[in-house]
């Protein structure tokens, strides 16, 4: 049991990797890994059996993807009964500085190294959330992770041919949505920074200058806090709707704090504050960017959702420095 335990233990990073991508939450993520070890010391307990795993990887991989599917299956019903858009649960970290850990202020838990070294972006698992769950397991498996359709195949119990098809749709859904590859570094923080500056600032017009004429402002409270129940489209509605919000959160809020994060590796806003008595605020937000404008802006309040994420310290009130 020891000797299967490291095996495992060195693939754990991995299938973090591939069962957030495909979930979408970290706690869903862990608990699909987990039972992936179960099902793996049971499975491989006796040295005959392991003897016949020559590519362990592979059989992890597969292994976790039918669970993960299971759990897609399953929170497809849920979600369909949501209230509000549905957004994923952001790997969020403080921005790169020296640390008395020496992790350079990243948590060294699997998901997190798996969102900085892998570039799980967070805009692009917004659009997976839009996939039917068997295109989101052929695209992950195949166009991430590389794995051959013959494997794809066997976790959806089709053919290697159906599974390419569904792998293709859903390239195409996500390429309908917007480029695949993250913008540069450097234009995403400066369209950020530009974007925060304008919200302060309260005016429109510095807005306007960097949406794109169809951005979209998505948000999630869970039921619990209130923003858009619908995407908001178009520059001149979300400009306004992100000023509201801003506004409202300053108004409605005390104590209210923000600071610049990571979000999946790409610059975004955390926020906090007391919104009422016994029920803080708790919000991430981050940015789709392309072609020099913001594409999209998504906003996390579900308090569900944001468990991990680290809290703002009362006498932190940091934004981001000029571009």
């Amino acid at each position: 049991m020891r000797d299967l335990a490291s095996e495992f233990e060195a693939e754990r990073e991995h299938l973090t990797m591939v069962a957030y991508r495909m979930l979408g939450s970290r706690a869903e993520a862990e608990d699909a890994v987990q039972e992936t070890w179960l099902r793996y010391a049971a499975a491989l307990a006796t040295p005959q059996a392991r003897a016949e795993v020559r590519d362990l990887r592979g059989w992890l991989t597969t292994a976790t993807a039918r669970l993960c599917l299971d759990v897609l299956r399953s929170a497809r019903v849920r979600r369909e009964a949501y209230p509000g858009e549905w957004l994923p649960e952001p790997i969020v970290s403080r921005l790169p500085g020296p640390a008395a850990d020496g992790t350079h202020g990243f948590a060294p838990d699997p998901a997190e190294r798996a969102a900085h070294t892998e570039q799980v972006g967070i805009a692009l698992l917004t659009v997976l959330e839009r996939l039917s769950p068997e295109q989101r397991v052929a695209f992950v498996l195949h166009d991430v992770f590389a794995v051959p359709f013959a494997e794809i195949a066997t976790v959806l119990a089709t053919t290697p041919a159906a599974a390419r098809q569904l792998a293709s749709r859903a390239r195409r859904a996500v390429t309908a949505d917007g480029p695949r590859q993250p913008a540069d570094p450097a234009e995403h923080q400066r369209l950020v920074s530009a974007f925060l500056r304008a919200v302060e600032s309260g005016e429109p017009e510095r807005l306007l200058e960097i949406l794109a004429p169809e951005v979209v402002f998505v948000g999630d409270g869970g039921g619990l806090f209130p923003t858009t129940r619908q995407p908001v489209v178009g520059a001149a509605k979300v400009a306004r709707f992100a000023l509201g919000v801003i506004r409202r959160a300053a108004w409605e809020t005390e104590n209210l704090r923000m600071r610049p994060v990571l979000v999946n590796g790409a610059l975004g806003l955390q926020i906090e504050g007391d919104y009422r008595p016994g029920q803080p605020l708790h919000g991430v937000m981050w940015f789709a960017t392309a072609g020099g404008r913001i594409t999209a802006v998504y906003h996390q309040l579900n308090p569900e959702k944001l468990t991990r994420v680290p809290r703002i310290a009362h006498d932190e009130h940091r934004w981001l420095p000029q571009a």
